[in-house]
């Protein structure tokens, strides 16, 4: 009987270290116990694959978690005049800037405001 394992095997277990692994140095770097973290990170990766196992799961690479952390930070830092800087900071076009503001801005009116309806 072979035990060598097929390349889909191979990349599922991959996957699942991964996000053990990530968890693990990721609780470890906000000063959770070393060995509480690795337990942490096989519990996410065991859940994982009990409760999402079989399933086809594709992860996006638009990045528009990353770019709304971006986005956010922009405006926070955004101080009425200083587009060309933040431009430069965040190496992203002046234009680009405004409509992160008038984007960010929407966005915060209309969590703000109370809906008629």
């Amino acid at each position: 009987m072979s035990t060598k394992k097929s390349r889909m095997e191979q990349l599922r277990h991959e996957l699942l270290t991964d996000i053990a692994d990530h968890v693990k140095i990721t609780l470890s770097e906000h000063g959770v116990n070393a060995d509480l973290a690795e337990q942490a990170g096989v519990a996410l990766a065991s859940f994982l694959a009990v409760h999402w196992g079989g399933q086809l799961v594709n992860f996006p690479k638009d990045y528009a978690f990353e770019i709304a952390k971006r986005d956010l930070e922009i405006y926070d830092a955004f101080t009425g005049n200083n587009h060309s800087a933040l431009a430069r900071q965040f190496n992203v076009s002046v234009r680009t800037i405004y409509n992160i503001v008038k984007r960010v801005q929407q966005f915060r009116v209309n969590e703000d405001q109370i809906s008629l309806f």
